[in-house]
């Protein structure tokens, strides 16, 4: 698998667990925390709790393992570290605060719709 297929089973793994707007940032030259960020969010706590474990559930069947993951006591907002992609599964109030997009405003922006094709 490389880089892009991660990516796509991320994006599945949360679409199949009806996660909404999801976006992916492309993060290279802009960070050395990760090259990519993918965020999406959750209508519950319960709701990014079971997302999660879908996404690490796909992640593990192309033997992806995250290296940390947190945020699963409270379910407002969990982050998966996968190296090189940061996932981060946030419920809607946690995530207007937070507003990564905002902060990462120059990165850019790889669009889903293929990912889902």
């Amino acid at each position: 698998m490389n880089i892009d297929k991660r990516i796509e089973t991320i994006v599945k793994a949360a679409d199949d667990k009806k996660a909404f707007d999801i976006s992916v940032l492309d993060l290279n030259g802009l960070s050395s925390v990760a090259d990519y960020f993918v965020i999406l969010s959750a209508g519950s706590s319960r709701q990014a709790i079971s997302i999660s474990e879908n996404i690490e559930d796909e992640m593990s069947k192309g033997e992806y393992e995250p290296l940390n993951k947190e945020g699963y006591n409270t379910g407002s907002w969990v982050l998966l570290d996968y190296g090189d992609i940061l996932v981060h599964v946030f419920n809607k109030d946690e995530r207007e605060f937070y507003d990564l997009e905002r902060l990462w405003i120059d990165a850019k922006n790889i669009y889903i719709d293929e990912l889902l094709d």
